[in-house]
């Protein structure tokens, strides 16, 4: 399965969703490849980070910022059970690239009004995407939802007869998740009971019932 994570907009939590995600996967024994295909680098970043601290590698990341994405992707694949790319943004042809090698594209948006997020380009990416490869699938998922608020579940409420419509899964505002970046890790190797590394499961086993 290749997995993309992308939006037009910056700082909604692509790099943290995807690291997460690759994590989860490879704790249960997948093997998984994460691409950076951000020219920012974030996830090489933590890669790097986290070679420094001394802790066991996980997962191979690769940085591949590029528009073949599509075409080497796929071959990347062929050699792990799960790829997950960690898109750019505001950068169309890497994007294009990223969702013609996907099978799930998800959409990491903060909660907001509707309008606010749900009608820019990447929504017309998608569809445009959609006319090479009809079988793509597309999910939002909420991510850096605050605490003690209901917009999350408004936005959702919003986006049930939408398409894409989002994931009942969704990710709080966790200063664990910061703490990862940070120092290399992730939320359940710093603390496996807490709220992150639950809303991480959760989110993992709603992607693999969406999975082809």
């Amino acid at each position: 399965m290749i997995l993309a994570l992308l939006n037009q907009k910056g700082g909604v939590g692509k790099t943290t969703l995807a690291l997460h995600l690759a994590g989860a996967w490879a704790l249960r024994g997948r093997r998984v490849t994460v691409i950076d295909a951000d020219p920012q680098g974030s996830a090489l970043d933590w890669a790097e980070q986290r070679a420094r601290e001394g802790l066991p590698r996980l997962f191979g990341v690769i940085g591949l910022a590029r528009d073949t994405l599509h075409h080497e992707a796929p071959d990347l694949a062929g050699a792990v059970d799960h790829v997950v790319i960690d898109g750019p943004p505001r950068v169309a042809g890497l994007m294009r690239s990223a969702l013609l090698a996907a099978d799930i594209v998800l959409i990491p948006a903060q909660p907001s009004p509707l309008d606010g997020w749900a009608s820019g380009e990447m929504l017309k990416l998608v569809a445009e995407a959609r006319i090479f490869r009809p079988q793509l699938l597309a999910r939002f998922v909420l991510n850096r939802c605050p605490a003690g608020t209901i917009i999350a579940r408004e936005t959702a409420d919003a986006l049930a007869e939408h398409d894409p419509s989002a994931l009942i899964a969704r990710v709080g505002q966790r200063v664990v998740f910061a703490d990862a970046a940070r120092t290399g890790r992730l939320a359940p190797e710093i603390d496996a009971a807490s709220a992150a590394a639950r809303e991480i499961c959760a989110l993992v086993a709603e992607i693999e019932r969406l999975a082809p």
